[in-house]
Formats: structure tokens, sequence, C-alpha cells
């Protein structure tokens, strides 16, 4: 387990009534209904959250890698971003699928992108042998 030098930002979050219940950042920036998924609760679920998050951590690591690559990125860049929740020999499991836009980029380069910036995300580098990932351009 890697260990922080120096901690840059500490998210805080206050939870209660699991998938039926809310969320709420302590800066009141986040305040979400919760629901479970594939229901009509009214509330988002932790894989969207999740989604979210790690999609929006993967497009600013492509930013790093480009600008030290000296790369420009096109302005309308996107990630679509899938997570499963699923059930194997009676347990849970996540797994993922990013699909990376990059419009305008040479393909070979569009991939080394986001090669570079699946070493670099911490999301990714969190899941890295834990969930299946399939990462693409398209």
């Amino acid at each position: 387990m890697t260990k922080l030098d120096r901690v840059l930002y500490t998210a805080k979050v206050h939870t209660t009534g699991g998938r039926d219940g809310a969320s709420r950042s302590d800066d009141g920036c986040l305040d979400i209904k919760l629901s479970p998924p594939a229901t009509h609760g009214g509330g988002t679920n932790p894989e969207q959250l999740f989604a979210a998050g790690w999609s929006a951590c993967f497009l600013s690591a492509i930013g790093i890698v480009a600008s030290k690559m000296k790369i420009a990125l096109p302005v309308d860049r996107s990630i679509d971003t899938e997570v499963d929740l699923g059930v194997t020999e009676g347990a849970f499991f996540l797994q993922a699928r990013l699909k990376v836009s990059l419009p305008g980029l040479e393909r070979q380069v569009a991939q080394a992108l986001v090669e570079s910036a699946h070493q670099t995300c911490p999301y990714s580098k969190a899941t890295r042998g834990n969930i299946d990932v399939a990462i693409s351009v398209v």
C-alpha cells in the first residue's frame, strides 16, 4: 500500500441510510439523495457517483499527460464511463469501461495519452488489479 507524503485535499461526506439515504459534503457543495441502482427513487447511486468521479479525474490526468507531452487537447474531449454492479459466486463486485473521445487527435497519439493517464489517475491506481477495467479510445 502506498502511503501519502502529503495530503492535498480531504473530501468529507456524511451519509445516512445507505443506498436509500442521502449524502452531504461538509461544505454543502454535494447534497444528494441516494437510490438503489435501476430504481426510480429520485436519487443517484454509488455506481453513478464512482463513474462521474473516475471520468472527471481521468480527463484531468489526460490533461496533465498532454501538457507534459506538449500536446494540445481538443476542447470537446469527453469520457463515457460505465460501471457495472454484479454478482459472482454470491458476492458483489464492480467492473468498468471508460470510452475516451479525443476528436481530432491521431489515434496513436490519443492511445498514448490514455495509456499514460491510466498510470497517472488516482482512481485507475486504486482499481488496478481489483476490478475488471476496459479503457478504449473511441
